[in-house]
């Protein structure tokens, strides 16, 4: 009886691809401070309720002061930190826990986008900076769909939802918005660029499977398989085999 007869893989089938499921408090996004914030209360604070709390705020504080990087739109990011950071050591267990991410990507897009058209910053240079923070968020939920993860260190040197939200509020404040778009677009898009040149140059380049067709006489037509030197003929991690 054949293994798909009974069920069973062959070995090795669910080394080569094992999807997993990222953890809720990972797709946070949080920064250093709002981890140790959530060491204070670990467990207690509710997820959801703190982080709708925390979106509510910076609505009405961005919506007061119509956008402009002063007064108090420049509080809006400390208190969201102070508001939803509490509960980032929350094991984020309950029922409609996962609409704690979406809800802080709204609280951080909105912040940025708003605060930086009110305060004249160029629209190419808000929709640059929106773009490479999407593209650090897409990481975090993508990789564990093919088995791996983006490394800590890059997650903490992308300064998490809430810093990146106070390096513009500082800009504001200095009355340098543009400035400081700017710098945190580059250093973003440099981050992300070099961690994508990295996760490609340590994958492994393996035999590729060309789908050959063969004649009556015989004859297999197709493309030669490609092979890099020295690999081992081992299949990329997290790719099923496929380069």
């Amino acid at each position: 009886m054949s293994a798909g007869e009974t069920g069973e893989e062959p070995p090795g089938t669910r080394e080569r691809f094992v999807p997993t499921i990222p953890d809720l408090r990972l797709l946070r996004d949080d920064s250093h401070i709002g981890v140790l914030l959530g060491r204070i209360v670990p467990g207690l604070a509710p997820p959801l309720l703190t982080a709708v709390a925390a979106a509510v705020v910076v609505l009405v504080l961005i919506a007061a002061d119509g956008g402009q990087p002063t007064g108090i739109t420049l509080f809006a990011p400390v208190a969201a930190l102070l508001l939803s950071g509490l509960a980032s050591g929350h094991p984020h267990d309950g029922r409609y826990d996962w609409l704690v991410p979406p809800i802080l990507r709204v609280t951080e897009y909105s912040y940025l986008a708003v605060v930086g058209l009110a305060s004249g910053v160029p629209g190419p240079l808000v929709f640059v900076l929106l773009m490479t923070v999407v593209c650090h968020h897409r990481d975090d939920v993508a990789r564990p769909a093919v088995g791996v993860s983006r490394p800590v260190w890059v997650r903490h040197a992308a300064l998490g939802w809430d810093g990146r939200m106070l390096v513009i509020a500082v800009g504001g404040a200095f009355s340098a918005p543009t400035t400081a778009y700017g710098i945190l677009a580059a250093y973003l898009a440099v981050l992300l660029v070099r961690e994508a040149v990295r996760t490609w140059s340590a994958t492994p380049v393996t035999d590729v499977g060309v789908s050959t067709a063969t004649q009556g006489d015989g004859v297999v037509l197709g493309d030669h398989p490609i092979t890099r030197r020295g690999d081992g003929g081992r299949p990329a991690a997290g790719t099923n085999g496929e380069a």
